[in-house]
C-alpha cells in the first residue's frame, strides 16, 4: 500500500492555505539553520552601532558615572532578554514571522495594523541610520583626504555630493546583502558582529594608553544631586527598553529559524546581558578616556577616530562604522518591513520584493531632511514608536494568558469567515479596544512636554496598560480555552 495523505485517505479535503494570506516566506520555516552563534552575532550587529555608543556615552555627560551607567543598562538588558525570550519562543515554536504571529491576537486581516506600524517606523529609521553612518564616513574621509572638501560646496535635495556618494554606497551595499534573503543576512551578521568588536577594543586600548592607563569610573564631567542621579538611573532603563522595544516586537522573525528554544535562550543570553553590557562598558571607558586625554567628553566615535591622525586608521574607522550601520539596519530596520509588506499582498510581494520596496522608500523620503527636522523625529517617529509597547502587551497576553500558548498554525492562513482567527470580519475588536487607548496614553506621555519626567517610561506604561486591558477583555475567551488546556494535560 502506498503512502497517502491522511486527509485524502479519509475522504476529507486537505487544508489549502488562502493565497491572500500566504507565500513561501510567510509560511512556517522549513530550514532552521540559526545556531547560538548566529543569534549572538546578530545581537552584536544590532548593539554595536553609533546610536548605542552615543547613548551610553551621553549618560556620562548627563551626570551619571560609569558604574551607574553599567548597572542601569545591565538591568535594562536583563528585562529585554526576558522579553526577547517570550517573543522568541512564539517564533521558534510555530516558525512564522511577526505579521503572521500578529494574526493570533489581531485577526487574519487585522494583523496588517501592527505590521504596517512596525514597517513605517523601520523604513524611516533605515534611511536615517544609513544617513548617520554616511556622515560618520564623511568626517573620516575629509580628515584622510582634505581635498574632498570641494565635494561639499554644492547640494542637491539637501545633500552635498560627498554626502550623496557615501549614502548611496552604503545604500547599495545593504540592498545587495538584503536581496539574497535571510540566509545571506545570517552570514553577514556572523561576520560583522565580531569585526566591530575588534575595532572597538582597539579604540579603547588606544584611549587608555593615551590616558596613561588611568581613568576614573566613579566621576562624571557634570555632577548632579543624588536625587537626580536616581532619576537618570531609572530613566536610562526606560529609554533602553524603548530603544529595543522595536526589535522585541518582531524578534520572532529571527527565532523562527532556530532549531529549538534552548538555542534562542542561549543566543539571547550571550548577546544581550553579556555582550550588550560589555559594549556599554567599552563605550563609557572610551568616553571617560577622551575627557582625560582631550579635556572634553567626545560622544561621537567618528570624531574620536578622526583625532588619531593616521590615514589607515581613518579608512579602517570609516569601514567599521559602515559595517556597523549595515548590521543594525539589516537586523532592526530591514527584516521587519520585508515581512510586513509581504503580509499586505502575499500573492505579489515576497520577502525580497518587500525588502526592495523598503530600501527604495528609505531613499525617497530623503532621511537627511527627516533627521534635520526635530518635529518629524520627535512627533511622527516618536509617536509611532510609543505604539510598539501596547502592541507587544496585547500579543504577549493573548498568546501566553488568553490562549495559553495553543495555536492552530493552519488557521493563521485561513481567511474564511468563521475560521479560528477570523474574529469579526478578519479583525479582533478586543485587541483594538486594548491597543488604541493604551497607544494614545503612551504617545501623550512620550510627546507632551508636561509629562517629560515620565516620558522615558512611556514604552513600559503603554505595554502594561495594553496588557491589563486585554487581560480584562479576554477573560471569557480564556475561560473557554481552559477545558481544552486541562484535557491536554
Amino acid at each position: 500500500m502506498s503512502l497517502a495523505d491522511p486527509a485524502e485517505a479519509t475522504g476529507i479535503s486537505p487544508f489549502v492555505p488562502d493565497p491572500r494570506l500566504t507565500n513561501a516566506d510567510l509560511a512556517p520555516a522549513g530550514s532552521r539553520k540559526w545556531k547560538v552563534f548566529d543569534l549572538f552575532a546578530m545581537w552584536m550587529s544590532d548593539v554595536h552601532n553609533l546610536g548605542n555608543y552615543t547613548f551610553a556615552a551621553g549618560l556620562l555627560v548627563l551626570g551619571m558615572n560609569a558604574w551607574q551607567i553599567f548597572t542601569a543598562l545591565l538591568v535594562g538588558f536583563v528585562v529585554i532578554y526576558a522579553g526577547m525570550n517570550l517573543m522568541g519562543r512564539v517564533g521558534q515554536r510555530h516558525g512564522v514571522p511577526f505579521p503572521v504571529v500578529s494574526r493570533i491576537s489581531f485577526g487574519v486581516w487585522g494583523a496588517n495594523i501592527p505590521a504596517l506600524i512596525r514597517a513605517v517606523i523601520a523604513i524611516m529609521w533605515y534611511g536615517i541610520q544609513t544617513y548617520l553612518a554616511s556622515v560618520a564616513v564623511n568626517v573620516m574621509l575629509l580628515a584622510a583626504a582634505p581635498g574632498l572638501v570641494s565635494w561639499t560646496h554644492h547640494s542637491f535635495l539637501g545633500l552635498d555630493a560627498l554626502g550623496w556618494a557615501s549614502f548611496l554606497t552604503l545604500w547599495v551595499l545593504q540592498a545587495l546583502i538584503i536581496g539574497q534573503g535571510m540566509e545571506s543576512v545570517r552570514k553577514f551578521q556572523d561576520f560583522c558582529g565580531p569585526a566591530i568588536w575588534l575595532v572597538m577594543i582597539a579604540l579603547a586600548v588606544w584611549v587608555l594608553a593615551k590616558a596613561g592607563w588611568s581613568i576614573s569610573l566613579t566621576s562624571t564631567p557634570h555632577p548632579v544631586p543624588r536625587g537626580e542621579q536616581f532619576r537618570q538611573w531609572f530613566g536610562a532603563i526606560g529609554l533602553i527598553l524603548a530603544t529595543y522595544g522595536t526589535l522585541m516586537l518582531n524578534f520572532c522573525d529571527f527565532s523562527r529559524f532556530a532549531p529549538d528554544q534552548r538555542t534562542v535562550r542561549r543566543g539571547n543570553f550571550w548577546g544581550l546581558p553579556i555582550n550588550s553590557t560589555a559594549f556599554v562598558i567599552v563605550s563609557v571607558v572610551v568616553t571617560a578616556g577622551s575627557i582625560e586625554v582631550f579635556g572634553e567628553a567626545i560622544t561621537d566615535p567618528a570624531l574620536l577616530v578622526a583625532k588619531v591622525g593616521n590615514t589607515w586608521v581613518l579608512v579602517l574607522g570609516a569601514l567599521t562604522f559602515a559595517i556597523a550601520t549595515m548590521g543594525v539596519n539589516i537586523v532592526a530596520n530591514f527584516v521587519s518591513p520585508a515581512y510586513d509588506l509581504a503580509n499586505v499582498w502575499p500573492q505579489k510581494i515576497t520577502f525580497k520584493i518587500g525588502g526592495m520596496i523598503s530600501t527604495v522608500a528609505a531613499l525617497l523620503v530623503t532621511p537627511w531632511n527627516l533627521y534635520s527636522n526635530p518635529n518629524v523625529v520627535n512627533y511622527f517617529l516618536g509617536g509611532l514608536g510609543a505604539f510598539l509597547g501596547p502592541l507587544f502587551g496585547v500579543i504577549m497576553v493573548d498568546y501566553y494568558w488568553v490562549k495559553r500558548g495553543r495555536v492552530d498554525v493552519d488557521a493563521l492562513f485561513d481567511g474564511r469567515p468563521g475560521s479560528r482567527y477570523y474574529y469579526r470580519k478578519g479583525v479582533n475588536p478586543r485587541a483594538l479596544w486594548a491597543f488604541l487607548p493604551s497607544a494614545a496614553v503612551a504617545a501623550v506621555l512620550a510627546l507632551v512636554p508636561y509629562f517629560g519626567d515620565v516620558a522615558p517610561y512611556s514604552w513600559f506604561i503603554g505595554t502594561a496598560a495594553a496588557a491589563a486591558l486585554y487581560a480584562a477583555l479576554g477573560r471569557a475567551e480564556r475561560a473557554q480555552a481552559l477545558p481544552t488546556a486541562l484535557a491536554e494535560v
